[in-house]
């Protein structure tokens, strides 16, 4: 199974924020290649990253996790912003959580996010460690 990890998730170790051990957990033991990451979350958490004066950080993040380690790299058409629309109203999500909604679905992926939004969806989303599980 391949999962999407949301924006969130990577920002909170990134960031050494609460749940980073969980999410250090979930790295150290799951292959990296289980792993997807969309464009639009990749451009955020160096957007992020940057606004925190950790650009060091997200070239770690670049070099370990996205080029070197095997995690897929996703985008979305354009076309596909019409979804992505659609989802935002539908479910009342915030433009971000409509993309990897989207993203999710039509890769046929599991969402890994610490965000509660998901929940009101059909997609619904797991925590590291329930994966972990």
């Amino acid at each position: 199974m391949i999962y999407l990890v949301d924006t969130n998730v990577w920002l909170e170790e990134l960031l050494e924020q609460r749940n980073a051990p969980e999410v250090r957990n979930l790295l150290a033991n799951t292959d990296p290649r289980f792993f997807a990451l969309t464009e639009f979350s990749f451009y955020s958490i160096g957007i992020i990253l940057e606004q925190h004066g950790q650009m060091e950080a997200f070239e770690d993040f670049l070099s370990d996790l996205v080029i070197d380690s095997g995690v897929a790299k996703i985008r979305l058409d354009t076309i596909d912003v019409k979804e992505v629309l659609h989802i935002r109203k539908k479910f009342k999500l915030d433009f971000d959580d409509a993309y990897q909604y989207v993203a999710a679905k039509k890769h046929g992926l599991t969402l890994i996010s610490f965000d509660s939004d998901f929940d009101r969806t059909d997609l619904k989303r797991k925590t590291p460690a329930q994966i972990l599980k």
